[in-house]
């Protein structure tokens, strides 16, 4: 009798165990966009519950997590307000950005500092979006989705642009 356990090399072992803690990968929808089983949100990161943490051990968290096999990152326009899509962009750059599928969000405006409007119109839908890539400071955004619907505007109009 011999043990299996016994056969295999530390090598061999290393990768069982890498194999066993790999993050699985799922399908999103029917456009072929495959993310992380299990994704990142961002929003804890920045001003929006408590005070923001240190930006350094924040990116270097989102680079550990992307190390990881986390490829989802999840952000919003209006997280810090803004100052998470900078420090999302700051995690991402020198190659970062092609490892993951980025996700932010849009929807919510804000009018003054507590106050804030649900904004599905179309004109706003592209500057938030333009606002949000420049933040970013990426090319393009994997997913982008309404924050809050807006009852105001049917969806189909919101979402057209």
């Amino acid at each position: 009798y011999t043990c299996s356990c016994f056969s295999h090399t530390e090598g061999e072992r290393e990768r069982e165990r890498e194999r066993e803690m790999e993050v699985k990968k799922i399908k999103l929808g029917s456009q072929g966009l495959e993310v992380s089983a299990q994704g990142l949100g961002c929003m804890g990161m920045s001003q929006s519950y408590g005070v923001p943490k240190p930006e350094d051990e924040m990116i270097e968290l989102i680079r550990h997590a992307i190390d990881s096999g986390i490829t989802h990152l999840d952000t919003s326009d209006v997280y810090g307000p803004h100052t998470n899509e900078i420090l999302i962009g700051k995690a991402l750059k020198g190659g970062w950005r092609e490892k993951v599928q980025l996700a932010t969000k849009f929807g919510i405006k804000r009018i003054e500092t507590q106050n804030v409007e649900i904004c599905g119109d179309p004109a706003y839908v592209r500057a938030a979006c333009e606002a949000s890539l420049k933040r970013l400071d990426v090319d393009y955004i994997d997913l982008y989705y309404v924050h809050r619907i807006d009852t105001r505007i049917p969806i189909e109009v919101t979402m057209g642009e």
